[in-house]
């Protein structure tokens, strides 16, 4: 029976994942909530090899949703095409430089300040779900109307990406959700809706895949976590419910783009870094 409730917590964070990974409401608020609730009965260093697994999980969606506009070989594509598939994966990989120059400093700021400051940390992550929040609502209601000059992820220029990859290291102050700053930075650089959607599930695909990794392979080989049959169910139940979950959301999202602003993401976070605030002082005062 509590092996069964362990699965059935596993499957409600891997909802939670998979929603809030793509949607720009930050999956961080959320993971604070969810794990506060209904934490898992593992030990604390299980908790961050689970946290780093099931993104496997929602980036395996995008590759599948994605796999002919991703793939440079496919002999559906004619040469102008693939060139173009080439081109893309490079303003990617261009993109992720200044994550990793920007991005890196910014995160071990942010742990010296705040690593062992709870309160200090959530209420960091409250600030900036209101302040995206904010954003989000002013870019919607007063940048929607400029003509957007890259109506196509393929249009995206390699001085565009570089841009767009600066807005991503923002990401790593938690609460400001990867794809909010990517999907806003690429808004506000002149990208259309679903442009600065899809090109913001392209950067996912080799940051979150390879931070999963290289955290995964540490947690096994160096740190030598065990793991028993129990967490090994719980594991694969997370991360397959992850994936599913973001097969529904990144369709959705890309739908609803088509249609919709982003500003009711804007008026979500803000009321859900409201929600954080009170929560963290019924909690720490």
């Amino acid at each position: 029976m509590e092996t069964f409730i362990e699965i059935l917590k596993s499957i409600l964070i891997g909802i939670v994942q998979g929603i809030t990974e793509w949607l720009p409401v930050s999956s961080t608020g959320h993971m604070i909530i969810v794990n506060d609730l209904f934490p898992l009965k593992v030990s604390p260093e299980f908790w961050e090899l689970f946290e780093v697994v099931i993104q496997l999980g929602s980036i395996l969606a995008v590759l599948i949703l994605f796999f002919d506009k991703l793939n440079p070989f496919s002999k559906k594509k004619a040469p102008e095409l693939k060139k173009k598939t080439w081109t893309l994966w490079l303003k990617v990989i261009v993109a992720m430089i200044p994550t990793a120059i920007i991005g890196i400093p910014i995160d071990l700021l942010i742990d010296h300040l705040f690593g062992d400051h709870p309160m200090g940390m959530l209420l960091l992550i409250c600030s900036a779900l209101i302040i995206y929040g904010i954003f989000f609502i002013l870019i919607e209601r007063f940048g929607s109307k400029k003509p957007k000059i890259y109506t196509d992820v393929y249009d995206i220029d390699y001085l565009t990406a570089v841009k767009i990859g600066c807005f991503q290291s923002l990401s790593v102050v938690p609460g400001t959700s990867r794809s909010g700053s990517t999907i806003l930075g690429a808004s506000l650089v002149g990208a259309s809706r679903e442009a600065a959607a899809e090109f913001s599930f392209f950067l996912a695909i080799p940051v979150m895949l390879g931070a999963s990794l290289l955290k995964a392979a540490k947690a096994l080989l160096i740190d030598k976590i065990s793991i028993g049959l129990t967490e090994i169910v719980v594991l694969i139940a997370g991360t397959l419910t992850a994936f599913v979950v973001s097969l529904v959301v990144i369709k959705f999202l890309m739908n609803f783009v088509k249609k919709h602003s982003f500003e009711v993401f804007g008026w979500y976070r803000i009321a859900l870094g409201v929600i954080l605030i009170v929560y963290s002082l019924v909690k720490y005062l």
